[in-house]
Parts: C-alpha cells; structure tokens; sequence
C-alpha cells in the first residue's frame, strides 16, 4: 500500500509539474511602440483572467521593438512604422494592424485650450522644422484671425528615441513641406530643429509639453486625453478644421485598403470630409516560423482573443477597433503564424 501511494503521489507530482511547465510555455513576451502600450496592457490582463495564460509586453518605441523581433528576443514586436513588403520578406515575419489611432499636436500656450488655436499642415510643418518660433508669427496669426496670440517662443516637444508615432507625424508634416522634407525628413528618428526638447516616449513628450509654457509636440490621441492635454484643430484635406477624436479616426479608415500586403494601407490626409489627418495604425509583428510552437500558438490565441474579446477596451482607452472585415483578414493573415 506504502508503495502504491508513492506511486500515486509521485504520478501526482509528474502531472503538477507538466502542467506548470506547460502553463510557462504559454507564457509570450513582446516588446515596441509605446502607442499601444495601453491597449495591449489592458488586453493582457483581462485574457490572463479569461485564460490564466500571460503576456508581458514593454513599451520601447518601434525601432526597439522591430530590433527585438528580429533579434528573436520577444516572441512578437510591435510597431507603429510598418514594414515594407521586402522586409517582411527578407525577415520571415508577418505583420498584422490591431488596433486604429492618431497622432495629435499638443501644445502648451497658456490661456488657450483644446481647439482654440487653428493650424494647417504648411504652418505646423514650419513650426516643427523650426522656421516659425513665436506663437504670434504672422502666418499662425493668418489662420486665427481676431486671436490676441502670445509673444511667446515655440519649443518643439519631440521623441528621443526611434519611434512609429514620429514616423507617422513626420510622414505626415513631410507630405505638407517640401522644406519639412528636406530640412528634417521623415523616419522613426529624424533630424529635429535646436529648439527642441527630447522625450522618450509618448508619456515623455507629453511630459515636456506640460511643464514648458509655449510647447508644441505630438502624442497619440489616447496619450493626449488620458493626460488632459490641449491639441489644436488641425485643416484636414477637405479644408476643414478637426479636432482629434474617434470618429475622425474613423472616418480616415473608412476607405483604406487593407489587402496589401504587409495590411498597412496609407491612412494619412484621406479625403473624408470628417477625416483625421494624421490617422495611424499600430502593428504586430511576429516570425512566420518560429523555433517554439507553442509560442507561436500563444501569440495567435492572444491577439485573435483580443480582437474578438477586447475591442470595447481599446475604445475606453481612446483608440479606435478594427472593422470587422480587417479582423477576418487579420485572424486570416495570422494563419502564416507556425
């Protein structure tokens, strides 16, 4: 009998102990844009309550996060700067978008608030390469006619390190400038005026903004309203001023095409009479063929839980879901994920 139940408690500890080695091998990590960062922190929490299963993610910037995946140090990068159809190639990595959003321009000018003080493309174009840098320039004037501005210099709140929200905002500045282009271009890191202030991160630069009177920057939209940040109301395509919100992220998306491959369609100055100009998409990006299978496993159930389970969440959060037509595209993409 003594024998009998050594054998029972020794199958007993065989079998707790391959269900915790198999618990851990769900475990996935993922690393990159701090624009998500939120989102996918939300979404870990409530599928670790659903599943018991976890998901570690750390916001540091796009270029980490694509440095990470193609290291191989995280089981999926994320990223705000898309990759190219060659690269993905090249890397043997799909990418997939998860969740909409857009980059805002939010200043500091004491006295004013959110959408009281009007810009276009051209002039924050100029303000950011430096060539306007009083808030009372004529040409900001021009766009807020009968708006007593301050005698007040501009300084340039920015990313310090490599990041998809500047890709997106620079993207998007460089299409309205050719001077922009030339002078500081656009990429996940570029050549930034010298009177500007680096921050890393979104919280980094929405930091700077808030404590420097007469700072001009630009975070995400979930970033600018969980701070309470004043953005501006910026002329889209149409000629209309907007202010940044769902349904002008929305409205940006409504007619992107999101069978290229890559599923990252240019979301940037669409037409839409209501349409955010600076309109993005975050991505997850994860190898086609990974050295773990149940890895690779974990990081499909994740997101497909979370696109069909967590789309309320990244609402609340201020970000804008995926219709439900790219979510069938996306959970069909992520079949290449073995």
């Amino acid at each position: 009998m003594r024998i009998q139940r050594s054998l029972f408690k020794m199958a007993g500890l065989v079998a707790a102990l391959s269900l915790s080695v198999s618990a851990f091998a769900s475990n996935i990590t993922g690393a990159g844009a701090t624009f998500p960062y939120a989102v996918y922190t939300k979404w870990a929490e409530a599928y670790k309550a659903a599943t018991g299963k976890q998901v570690n993610y750390q916001g540091i910037g796009s270029s980490g996060g694509i440095k990470q995946i193609k290291a191989k140090t995280v089981d999926f990068g994320g990223t705000d700067a898309p990759l190219k159809e060659e690269e993905l190639d090249a890397a043997g990595l799909t990418q997939v978008p998860t969740a909409m959003g857009g980059v805002t321009i939010v200043v500091n000018v004491p006295g004013f608030k959110s959408g009281q003080i009007k810009l276009d493309g051209p002039v924050a174009a100029d303000m950011f390469r430096g060539a306007i840098r009083k808030w009372n320039d004529p040409a900001i004037a021009a766009l807020n006619p009968g708006v007593k501005l301050p005698d007040l210099a501009v300084t340039v709140a920015h990313r310090s390190d490599g990041s998809g929200t500047t890709f997106a905002f620079t993207h998007y500045l460089a299409k309205q400038s050719v001077a922009f282009k030339r002078d500081v271009g656009a990429g996940t890191t570029v050549n930034w005026p010298v009177n500007g202030v680096g921050g890393k991160g979104n919280p980094g630069v929405a930091a700077n903004v808030q404590k420097i009177a007469g700072a001009i920057g630009y975070v995400d939209i979930a970033d600018a309203l969980k701070n309470n940040m004043n953005f501006v109301a910026l002329k889209n395509k149409a000629g209309n001023y907007i202010v940044p919100n769902q349904d002008a992220v929305e409205a940006a998306a409504a007619g992107a095409n999101f069978k290229v491959k890559g599923m990252a369609p240019d979301l940037l100055d669409q037409t839409h009479k209501n349409a955010w100009p600076i309109t993005t998409a975050t991505y997850m990006l994860a190898y086609e063929k990974g050295a773990d299978p149940a890895k690779q496993k974990g990081v499909v159930d994740f997101f497909t839980w979370s696109l069909n389970n967590g789309q309320k969440m990244a609402e609340e959060l201020g970000f804008v879901p995926l219709p439900a037509s790219v979510v069938k595209m996306v959970e069909a993409e992520m079949k290449n994920i073995k």
